[in-house]
């Protein structure tokens, strides 16, 4: 409490008002002071050289071709084993086809479902930290899945190296986001995805030739060199994309090069009463989160499953049909893994060569505005093509026609379940931006149950059904789930997505 002021002096009065009056503003531009630096916030400007979508575009695909070496070797890895497992079956002395049939699901399994985790990881210390403690995870236990000498040892290391082996799937999608603009996601995710689906054809082509010539621990020692070579390229070339890991490493410069202190910086992506446990903690529970409240995710997420455990129930049947009903060695009865493989490759290109025209026509067309449902114009021919495509391996292997027919028509289901793979991944890019690990986390959850649970029950259900009747039951549930997801995407997903916290596209 201030001295009292006295009212028989005028001067007294006058000096004490002054006095008061000088403290007060001086406590008020104080204050205005300290409400400017709560406002400062550390962004990117328009033209910022520091903000990946600015890069030079060489330096883009440079970040690019990284991670799609990564998520092309780990499906690789998962399926090269595919035409060995009845020799690992005799050496390792299992005693079931079924424990054969986990060395591949195993490491499907821990792959998919890993983003649950390294998810969260990428967006609290980044995706380039991530991607090589990722690589360098899968490097240590697939070496020791070379030397395994017992079923137990193989099998655990093929389980921990599918989670380090999910490093470049989590970051892949938000490198490619933090990049490339919408208009450009085109031909960069037709690349990107060429990886996981191409890979495990590829695979199981080196996996049955290297059976024939040398021994199946092979397999594992030459991932382990390439992957080996590519933690050093990524060491080498690799910078983080993740603006607000970039911006929260500005932040800290700019703190420690400040003449004066500077506490009340901040970024767009901070928020300040969070703390790191609790950051992880929402984190690690978003893709869950987003699994289940958002409808879109929902929906994705089911389709895309069903697909890809369709692609690993091939993968663990496809060495039965060749060897046994059209008495193939294993060696040539591996190259019909590359009609996948083809598949595949045309199902990239063509999505690559017409996903971005449509997009930019389309968005000319709504007067400049883009929308992520855009990118589900091609997913409607391709949810009818998959199951053909099915129906014509299923009836061609059955009648045990020229080796020819059934790949053609595996061939155009790959080329289908290629285009549906793209678009929903594009689709996710754009309309969970920011959360896009996330959401592609979200997806995987569902793949990883299905691409280990689908191999245990094929070989089961084409014995009991033959090659035809079960690739109809399969195509048919194809066709029921698979057609809807386009004209809900289409006349709905706007609204849905209006609806919802995340979705920013």
């Amino acid at each position: 409490m201030g001295p009292s002021i006295s009212n028989d002096n005028p001067h007294q009065v006058y000096d004490e008002v002054h006095k008061r009056a000088i403290t007060e503003n001086a406590f008020q531009e104080k204050a205005e002071i300290q409400e400017t630096h709560q406002s400062l916030t550390i962004d990117f400007e328009e033209d910022d050289p520091g903000n990946p979508l600015n890069w030079p575009r060489l330096k883009k695909w440079i970040m690019t071709t990284v991670v799609s070496l990564s998520v092309f070797l780990m499906p690789l890895s998962s399926s090269i084993v595919a035409p060995e497992l009845s020799t690992i079956k005799g050496e390792l002395h299992m005693s079931s086809s079924l424990e054969a049939v986990l060395v591949l699901s195993t490491f499907v399994l821990t792959y998919c479902l890993s983003p649950l985790i390294l998810g969260p990881l990428s967006e609290i210390f980044g995706r380039a930290t991530v991607l090589h403690s990722g690589n360098s995870f899968y490097l240590i236990f697939n070496l020791v899945c070379g030397f395994a000498r017992n079923k137990g040892e193989l099998l655990a290391s093929r389980l921990l190296s599918g989670v380090g082996g999910a490093g470049g799937l989590v970051v892949g999608a938000g490198i490619i986001s933090d990049c490339f603009s919408k208009e450009e996601r085109g031909w960069v995710i037709a690349i990107y995805n060429l990886g996981p689906v191409f890979g495990p054809s590829l695979g199981a082509v080196i996996g049955g030739f290297t059976t024939q010539y040398t021994t199946w621990r092979w397999t594992f020692w030459a991932t382990s060199i390439f992957d080996g070579a590519l933690i050093v390229v990524g060491l080498l070339v690799m910078e983080e994309t993740y603006p607000p890991v970039i911006l929260a490493k500005r932040k800290a410069k700019m703190l420690k090069t400040a003449v004066t202190n500077t506490p009340l910086l901040k970024t767009p992506y901070e928020k300040p009463d969070q703390s790191l446990g609790q950051l992880y903690r929402n984190s690690l529970l978003r893709p869950l989160q987003l699994l289940r409240v958002q409808p879109i995710v929902q929906i994705l997420a089911i389709f895309y499953a069903y697909l890809y455990g369709l692609m690993y129930l091939v993968l663990s049947t496809f060495t039965t049909l060749w060897e046994e009903k059209y008495h193939q060695p294993v060696g040539p009865a591996s190259l019909n893994y590359l009609a996948l493989g083809i598949g595949y490759l045309l199902g990239s290109q063509i999505c690559g060569f017409l996903a971005d025209p449509i997009y930019r026509a389309l968005k000319k067309k709504h007067g400049g505005n883009g929308k992520p449902e855009f990118r589900a114009v091609l997913m409607f021919p391709a949810s009818i093509l998959a199951p053909v495509g099915l129906l014509w391996y299923g009836w061609g292997a059955q009648a045990v026609t020229h080796w020819i027919v059934p790949d053609l028509g595996i061939g155009l289901f790959a080329c289908a379940a290629m285009i549906l793979f793209q678009c929903t991944s594009a689709y996710l890019y754009e309309a969970f931006t920011l959360y896009a690990a996330s959401a592609t986390g979200a997806v995987y959850i569902l793949r990883g149950l299905t691409g280990f649970g689908f191999p245990l029950f094929g070989p089961r259900m084409y014995q009991s059904l033959g090659y035809g009747w079960g690739s109809t039951m399969l195509a048919l549930v194809a066709i029921i789930m698979g057609c809807p997801v386009p004209v809900v995407l289409w006349r709905y997903g706007e609204r849905l997505r209006a609806r919802s916290s995340y979705a920013i596209g």
